[in-house]
This record gives structure tokens, C-alpha cells and sequence, in this order.
């Protein structure tokens, strides 16, 4: 028996006036998604527990089958595991990213303008990340290159209770009120400023037309993590593959494998057809388990890119879903498909949201047929909720 996921992360959405009062994935031309909803089940999925902030973070771990209440210590120490940062008790780390702001004088009247960076790549980004970890480090302080705009700070023995923003919640917006309530973070923020605006990475990014990477921007603050194996606790062998280091952490935590695909980028120009082909690769040397996270669709809506958002969820289901579905088809060997976002990302809002999600699952030992199409409507209409989430994963994979 096989078992995969297609997790598009922020697929789900709010109806949007330019869409006529539709969401993405209403409009979107799916036809994988929805036939795994036609002949099999949709209902709706509540991935984020109460009082937890809706991040990708909480979201996949539920979807994953991990209880976020009992096992969540924050996102930055899943990361760090991805990158390979020890973690000591009494230390907290940090997602630290390398930000885009305006050139006021004042740090705290910049403005946000991008939480990517222009999504910069790895190689300029570990320059940078050197510069100001050669500025700032410290035997308490360090900071470690990660992947893109995706970068980590390290603190050893601190005990504070730290209030910190993630940068795509305010894109466009003045920083001052956002800004950390710890005068050792700030200051770190406010001095990188000066450090980064004329390096020569970012020179050589504004003669190409690049926004500059001028601003660390710490938050996702946690202690070390502690996850149970994803064997021990579901007995199936597991593979995860995806372009960013939340959740190669997480697989990393979990002692599950996390492939590395040449081209994926977390955005919607990533190797969808890579990601496919590495999915029926783990498939075909006899992994039970495939999660496949495309982080596109989340990425388009934390940049209020209708079309992108909208080409993402079509380019999932051509380019991922179809292959790896006809894959299945042909081995004989029967199999169970499970698609679903983690969290909604609306293009309205530009930031996650709590909503429940909607989730579609196939069983190749009992098809069926419906006219259910695969989105928010249909989920809601269908009277399914599963909350909590994580007990989902239970479910299907139960033979």
C-alpha cells in the first residue's frame, strides 16, 4: 500500500471580488484535484489548534500527524535541524530573514517592502549572512546561512519572553510598531541596516534591477525541538520533499528521509516536474509514505499575485499530481492520495489565516463517483470537519 500527500501550501483562500466572489481554487483548472474529490472524499481540515499563531509551522506539523500542543517549540528550531545547528537546552533560535526596507533615516519609519528580498539567491544571501554574523558574533550569538532570504540567529542560555512579527505579515507597512521588544535584537536589526546597504552584494543586486537584501529581520523564535519518529508513531517509512527548511526540519526531527530537488525554489517558478519525479523515485524503492510540500501558491499570496496563485495550483496538478497519479495507476499496487493546502493564504489579506482548509482523499480499493469538485465550498457543503487535524493522518493511513 501507497500513500502520498500533495500539500499546495496557502492554496486555500477568501472569495475575491476579482474573481467574481471566487477563491483561486475555485477558478483554477484542476482536473487532478478534482477527481480525487469526485471519486473519493472532501471535507474540511482545522489545522491550526486554537491560540496558535497560523504558520506553516503548526499547519504541516498537524497535517503530518504531530499534535502541535504537545510537540511545537517554535519554527526557527525546525529549521536549524534542517541546516544542520545543533541545539543545546536553554538555547533559542531564530528564523532570521533577509529583508527589503525603505531608505528613511529613522529604522523605525522604513516601511517593508519585501520579506524576500526578491527572493535572493542562496550564494549572495551567505555572503551577506557572513557580514553580519562577522559583526555581531559573539560566544552567546551566532548567525548560520540557510536557504535563499531564509536564515538563522542562535542564542546560547537566554531566557526572555520575546514579541516578534513575521516580516510577510506587514509587507507595505511602517515597521515601527513591529518592531522586537528585546533592545539586543533591535539593535542588531537597526545596525545590519548600515552594514548591508552598501555591501557589494547588493550593489551588483541594484545595477541589475534587484531590490537590495539591506535588513536582517529576526522572528519564529523556539527551543530545541522534540518530535517523535514518523515510523514509530504511524509504522510506515516516510520521504519528504520540498524546497524549504521548515519542513526538511521537520522530516529531519521526525528521522523521515528529505529529498533535495535540483530547481525548487519555494516560488512558482520552481521544478514542479522535479518534485514529481522524486516523489515516484521514493515510490519506486519501496518508501510507503511520499509528502510532497510545493510552497508556490503561498508565496503568490503573500504577494497579492492573483494569477500567479492561480497558476500555481494548475501547474501542482498538471505538473505533479497527473504524473504521479498515472505512476500509481500503473504499478498495480494499491494506493491512497490525500490533497489539501496547510493554511489559507488569501490574496486579500497577504498573511495566513486560522480558516479550516479543504481536503480531498482517493482510496484505489473503493472508487467512487460524485460531481464534488475540489475547493472551499465543497469542503464546507460536505459536513465533514476533522479537528483536530492531526488525527487526519490516522486515518488515512489506515489500511
Amino acid at each position: 500500500m501507497k500513500y502520498v500527500v500533495f500539500l499546495g501550501d496557502g492554496m486555500a483562500d477568501l472569495p475575491c471580488e476579482t474573481l467574481n466572489g471566487k477563491t483561486p481554487l475555485q477558478v483554477a483548472k484542476k482536473p487532478m484535484m478534482d477527481a480525487i474529490a469526485a471519486q473519493g472524499m472532501i471535507g474540511m481540515i482545522k489545522t491550526v489548534p486554537q491560540g496558535f499563531q497560523p504558520g506553516s509551522d503548526v499547519a504541516n506539523l498537524s497535517v503530518m500527524g504531530f499534535n502541535p500542543e504537545e510537540c511545537y517549540t517554535g519554527r526557527s528550531p525546525l529549521e536549524a535541524a534542517s541546516i544542520g545547528v545543533e541545539m543545546a537546552e536553554g538555547d533559542i533560535s531564530f528564523r532570521c530573514n533577509l529583508v527589503t526596507l525603505s531608505d528613511e533615516e529613522n529604522y523605525s519609519e522604513k516601511t517593508l517592502i519585501d520579506y524576500s528580498s526578491d527572493e535572493i539567491s542562496t550564494q549572495e544571501a551567505h555572503e551577506l549572512i557572513a557580514a553580519v554574523n562577522e559583526a555581531f558574533q559573539t560566544e552567546e550569538l551566532s548567525f548560520f546561512g540557510g536557504v535563499s532570504y531564509r536564515h538563522l540567529l542562535l542564542w546560547h542560555g537566554v531566557k526572555f519572553d520575546f514579541q516578534l512579527t513575521p516580516p510577510h505579515d506587514i509587507s507595505g507597512k511602517i515597521i515601527g510598531e513591529y518592531l522586537p521588544n528585546n533592545p539586543v535584537l533591535l539593535d542588531m536589526m537597526e545596525k545590519s541596516f548600515e552594514i548591508l546597504k552598501n555591501h557589494p552584494v547588493n550593489q551588483a543586486r541594484i545595477a541589475r534591477g534587484k531590490r537590495p537584501a539591506n535588513s536582517i529581520w529576526l522572528w519564529g523564535q523556539g527551543t530545541k525541538p522534540g518530535l517523535s519518529p514518523f515510523e514509530e508513531l504511524y509504522g510506515k517509512k516516510g520521504t519528504v520533499i520540498s524546497a524549504v527548511d521548515l519542513l526538511k526540519g521537520i522530516a529531519k526531527c521526525a528521522k523521515m528521509e528529505s529529498i533535495d530537488v535540483a530547481g525548487a525554489t519555494g516560488n512558482v517558478d520552481t521544478n514542479f516536474e522535479g518534485k514529481a519525479q522524486a516523489a515516484m523515485d521514493a515510490l519506486s524503492r519501496g518508501q510507503e509514505f511520499v509528502y510532497i510540500h510545493v510552497e508556490a501558491a503561498d508565496e503568490s499570496g503573500h504577494r497579492f499575485e492573483q494569477e500567479n496563485k492561480i497558476k500555481s495550483i494548475e501547474l501542482i496538478d498538471e505538473k505533479i499530481i497527473r504524473p504521479v497519479w498515472d505512476y500509481l495507476k500503473a504499478c498495480g499496487e494499491d494506493y491512497k492520495l490525500l490533497v489539501l493546502p496547510d493554511h489559507p493564504t488569501p490574496l486579500s489579506l497577504g498573511t495566513h489565516t486560522s480558516e479550516p482548509v479543504p481536503f480531498a482523499v482517493f482510496d484505489s480499493r473503493n472508487p467512487k463517483e460524485s460531481n464534488a469538485v475540489y475547493d472551499e465550498v465543497n469542503g464546507e457543503n460536505s459536513g465533514l470537519m476533522v479537528t483536530p487535524g492531526f488525527q487526519l493522518m490516522g486515518k488515512f493511513l489506515k489500511d
